[in-house]
């Protein structure tokens, strides 16, 4: 009788322990390198359009598991660059890093955390930072939507190819980023980039 005892509380506390273990497996650290490009913002006196050079990006994420087939997700891409045909008195460039911090999720088509399509999305802000005296960074509300595929390599590690699109929520004037001595005074209602990334994903 006490043998019997002693199986059911081990069967019984067996989907606990698989519960506590699965966590850990399904977490997963990604650095990603890739392409923005697209982004641009209106001149307040002149209507002209000015536009955000593509450039390179980088990123991280951090996946935490919330289920079978879905992940929990922090999210940060950073892209430097600068705005065309504008410049500063100086002639110095307009230069501005674009960097997006958002938190969503992971849905894998296949139903297995890990391999395979999946869509990816979050919400959060973008802080945009100029490179000119007379210009202060600003943080706006944004989010982000995307598709990607999951190439294992081996047990814990595995390549990410992913295609993000942004819209951040401006609504200004033209006021942004003028902290005084502005040389373009920027206005616009949505700021719009498109990513294409390839990371390095790997498991603990």
């Amino acid at each position: 009788m006490r043998a019997l005892l002693v199986l059911a509380a081990a069967a019984a506390t067996m989907p606990i322990a698989a519960a506590a273990v699965e966590p850990a497996l399904g977490s997963a650290l990604t650095l990603y390198g890739g392409y923005r490009g697209g982004g641009g913002f209106t001149d307040a006196s002149s209507g002209r359009s000015l536009d955000l050079k593509g450039a390179g990006a980088f990123g991280a994420s951090l996946d935490l598991p919330l289920d079978a087939k879905r992940q929990y997700q922090l999210f940060v891409s950073h892209q430097g660059t600068k705005l065309d045909d504008v410049a500063a008195t100086s002639g110095e460039k307009f230069r501005m890093s674009v960097t997006y911090f958002h938190i969503g999720g992971t849905n894998f088509f296949d139903g297995r955390v890990g391999s395979g399509p999946y869509v990816v999305g979050g919400i959060g802000a973008t802080l945009f930072s100029p490179g000119l005296d007379g210009y202060s960074s600003e943080v706006r509300a944004s989010m982000n939507v995307g598709f990607g595929y999951q190439w294992p390599l081996a047990d814990r590690v595995s390549l990410r190819f992913e295609v993000r699109g942004y819209v951040t929520l401006i609504d200004s004037d033209g006021d942004l980023f003028c902290s005084g001595g502005c040389v373009v005074r920027i206005q616009g209602d949505t700021f719009t980039q498109g990513e294409a990334l390839i990371g390095f994903s790997a498991r603990f």
